[in-house]
């Protein structure tokens, strides 16, 4: 039989996304709820437990309360909120991370997809303490330009709005608080004891992310080669074999994939690294379909 699929708000930025990849698959059923029960909590509740597989797209709150709504001890989620990543009964949907990332979302019950911004910095960060080039208590901070599809439906209906605001036109810096809500899961999963400055930015383009992260310090040639071991291999994400330090990095390359590419700028002690992705893709719904594939037993690029 083929394994039901549900996506629990499915009429948001990511569930749209997921959908998209999802509708035209002949190895899933896919469950649809009707438009007119979309927040009717009984109706919800029978899909779900209805399901092998559900992906919660839903505000945090919404997706603690849909975990539950379940019932069914064979049902499996995949949550694209922030509510789980840090939860310790929770694994976390990054399978590239390490073997052991990757076996635990095969087996798992319940995985947190990562979050967009994250994925970048998580993407550099884990594998340079692991290999320990990158020491635990080492002071980072990160930048990351995204496009504005990940501000979700409110955002993206404003910059695309013909009376568009004078300042949607210019990239603009935000998360001033230094709190961001990825700074906790960006922490845990690099096993960091400091948490990062974070300072992301938005700017006037659809789609697309680079997360840039500078080290001072540790020689270049030393962390592309540690990055370089740690991705050898890897379908979705790789890193460019050689230094670069001519040029630019335009940061919606990669969209439309769910590819994430990383590259290391160096002159000597002075390194920046930068992960480029679709925010939409490996950032989000991307992810998503690549953790159920390997949950319920495809090949990870299908539908990919």
């Amino acid at each position: 039989m083929k394994p039901k699929v549900f996506i629990d708000g499915k009429e948001g930025t990511t569930g749209l996304q997921i959908y998209d990849r999802l509708a035209n698959r002949t190895d899933i059923e896919l469950l649809l709820i009707d438009e007119a029960k979309r927040k009717d909590t009984e109706e919800r509740r029978r899909l779900i437990n209805e399901a092998d597989l559900v992906f919660l797209c839903l505000p945090d709150k919404a997706a603690i309360e849909a975990v539950s709504l379940i019932e069914n001890p064979n049902t499996r989620v995949i949550d694209a909120s922030t509510a789980h990543r840090t939860n310790p009964d929770w694994d976390y949907g990054f399978p590239e991370l390490s073997p052991e990332h990757r076996e635990a979302i095969v087996k798992s019950k319940r995985v947190a997809n990562p979050g967009c911004h994250a994925s970048g910095f998580v993407s550099i960060v884990y594998p340079l303490i692991k290999a320990g080039v990158l020491p635990k208590d080492y002071a980072l901070t990160c930048f990351s330009l995204t496009g504005y599809s990940g501000g979700g439906k409110k955002m993206i209906a404003e910059y695309e709005s013909e009376d568009k605001a004078n300042e949607l036109n210019a990239p603009r810096i935000y998360g001033l608080s230094l709190n961001h809500k990825h700074i906790p899961e960006m922490t845990a999963v690099t096993g960091l004891e400091k948490k990062p400055i974070f300072c992301p930015i938005v700017d006037d383009y659809y789609c697309g992310m680079a997360t840039s992260v500078p080290i001072q310090g540790i020689d270049s040639q030393l962390i592309l080669d540690a990055l370089k071991k740690h991705y050898e291999g890897q379908q979705f994400v790789k890193v460019m074999p050689e230094l670069c330090d001519t040029g630019m990095l335009e940061a919606n390359y990669n969209v439309g994939t769910n590819m994430m590419e990383i590259t290391v700028c160096g002159n000597g002690n002075e390194t920046l690294v930068v992960s480029r992705f679709d925010n939409l893709g490996k950032g989000a719904s991307g992810s998503a379909v690549e953790n159920m594939n390997l949950m319920l037993g495809f090949e990870p690029d299908s539908g990919l």
